[in-house]
């Protein structure tokens, strides 16, 4: 007697694998470029066929700019002469038909500065016995480092400059410096103060 469950044939099925997608991460050329000086490569890995890339900045879509570019159908991001507008955190997406997987954030940190500090308050006169208190500001990735000159003799390291009790011998020609060790570069500025 044949077992009729045994004996009976059903229809071929065809079964499409898809592999699962890869997550990709970035690899840079360099993540702390100097301001209008470097040139920045960001590759999205591992490189493979048949998917799609993406890129995002912030968040966001990347803008449109001649500076970008996108060689190997947008793999490679190129950002050419970076500014500080192109610090922020990058992604790379890849995608095929049905899915997508975005990679780990990756930061970019452009380095500018300092540029020419800024005393303050912008007062000249000051009378004696009184306090005189000046604070030094320059634009800076990193923080700059700052010191005081007087007449060109060095007074004292700092941001801010203080002296609690000043008399006439303090009148002169103030000078900060700012410094950011990244870059190399520094700046000064002068201010002429005078006790009356």
């Amino acid at each position: 007697m044949k077992n009729p469950v045994s004996s009976s044939r059903s229809d071929p099925v065809t079964l499409n694998l898809l592999s699962e997608l890869p997550k990709p991460y970035i690899t840079s050329n360099n993540l702390n470029p100097m301001e209008n000086k470097n040139v920045v490569a960001l590759t999205c890995e591992p490189k493979t066929q048949g998917y799609t890339y993406l890129w995002r900045v912030n968040g966001q879509s990347l803008p449109v700019s001649p500076r970008l570019k996108q060689p190997g159908k947008n793999r490679i991001l190129i950002l050419a002469n970076v500014t500080r507008n192109d610090t922020g955190p990058y992604e790379c997406e890849i995608r095929d038909r049905v899915d997508s997987i975005c990679s780990d954030p990756v930061t970019l940190d452009v380095l500018y500065g300092p540029h020419v500090p800024r005393i303050f308050p912008p007062s000249t006169y000051y009378h004696s016995g009184k306090a005189l208190y000046l604070s030094c500001f320059a634009d800076s990735n990193p923080l700059a480092e700052y010191c005081w000159t007087i007449d060109g003799k060095f007074l004292q390291s700092g941001q801010e400059l203080s002296i609690p009790r000043i008399t006439t011998e303090h009148s002169g020609l103030y000078g900060c410096s700012a410094r950011n060790s990244a870059t190399g570069r520094e700046r000064s500025t002068f201010k002429r103060i005078k006790v009356l």
